[in-house]
């Protein structure tokens, strides 16, 4: 019952992620590196900040929290995911967000799921490290088969309806930048088990162990911040959008960041949601490994789903959405595997 429960908040907070994105096209008049920028500060700072303080004790603070050990990697490994974070955003401009996401968030559940087992001294081959490596499979697999989909629909498609689809359509840019941005968002389950003294330190002063992974995730996600900030200011000078922030007032500005808040918290709910949903986790240690792969999971069938409600999918074609709903079910199916 627990693991049931665990799912159905991950699977909350999925639904959230995948749909945070979509408040982008509301936002007026900025840049993308605006845009992104302004929405990165509520995604990465503040509400992973609001959410951190639900797991520090009263007689404690986050800062004596993050001194049990291991904040700096942490933050390092959030600075190396920030790159992800930065390339997941453009992956979305070239292929959309279905294809985008779900090529991103393939390679990202891969690596992000078995390197940090493989870190531990985790044999992959025996016991339950195979049971893991044959879920990672499955999910891989699963995220195959709707990249497939993908191209069978590029190949339908004229350059006017990508273009209809996606404005910036690019196929080739966009798996590469894909690639990349799953490679290094893998970095942040990196940076979470990196954090684990800070996860036991909270526990052992009492924390609330729904929100006990809470002062970890703050630690990657500010990493991830310095990294994006940096490039969004690098890209406001170059291409003369510094003034965005200024030059909208009124109803406008204010639209602009009740839209970047909103597609801050829909981001931030896949973590807060992973760290609730891992509690339910603790006497199941294969399941417990296996999260970072649930969540990519979830991610995918989610963003595929907005992929649809969005007509990314229109005139792909009945076989190119069989082919989609099979790859769906089979992450459905990796999601329950480690259960049978």
């Amino acid at each position: 019952m627990n693991v049931i429960i665990g799912l159905l908040i991950i699977a909350i907070g999925s639904m959230g992620q995948s749909s945070s994105y979509v408040p982008i096209k509301k936002v007026k008049q900025w840049s993308w590196e605006s845009f992104w920028l302004i929405q990165g500060i509520f995604a990465w700072l503040i509400f992973p900040y609001l959410g951190a303080q639900l797991a520090v004790p009263e007689s404690s603070s986050l800062i004596e929290l993050w001194h049990a050990g291991g904040a700096l990697k942490s933050c390092f490994y959030g600075m190396l995911w920030g790159i992800g974070g930065l390339t997941f955003g453009l992956s979305m401009r070239y292929l959309g967000v279905a294809l985008g996401q779900s090529i991103a968030l393939g390679t990202c559940a891969g690596f992000g799921t078995l390197l940090p087992a493989v870190f531990g001294g985790t044999d992959l081959f025996s016991g339950e490290g195979l049971i893991l490596l044959l879920g990672v499979c499955i999910t891989l697999s699963g995220i195959a088969v709707i990249g497939y989909a993908g191209s069978l629909r590029a190949q339908r498609m004229s350059e006017e309806e990508k273009l209809a689809a996606v404005k910036e359509f690019a196929l080739t840019k966009g798996l590469l930048v894909a690639l990349l941005a799953g490679v290094m968002s893998a970095c942040f389950n990196l940076g979470l088990d990196a954090g684990t003294p800070v996860l036991e330190k909270a526990k052992e002063l009492g924390a609330i162990e729904l929100f006990a992974l809470n002062p970890v995730i703050i630690l990657v996600t500010m990493g991830g911040f310095i990294t994006n900030a940096v490039y969004c200011l690098f890209q406001n000078v170059k291409n003369n959008t510094g003034n965005d922030y200024f030059k909208v007032s009124g109803p406008i500005l204010l639209n602009n960041i009740l839209f970047c808040a909103l597609a801050g918290i829909l981001w931030y709910s896949q973590f807060f949601g992973l760290g609730m949903g891992k509690s339910f986790f603790s006497e199941h240690p294969v399941m417990l490994a296996f999260s970072w792969s649930i969540l990519m999971s979830l991610n995918v069938i989610f963003s595929n789903v907005w992929g649809i409600i969005l007509k990314e999918w229109k005139g792909a074609g009945n076989k190119t959405l069989v082919v989609l709903f099979a790859g769906m079910l089979i992450l459905i199916f990796s999601l329950i595997f480690l259960n049978l």
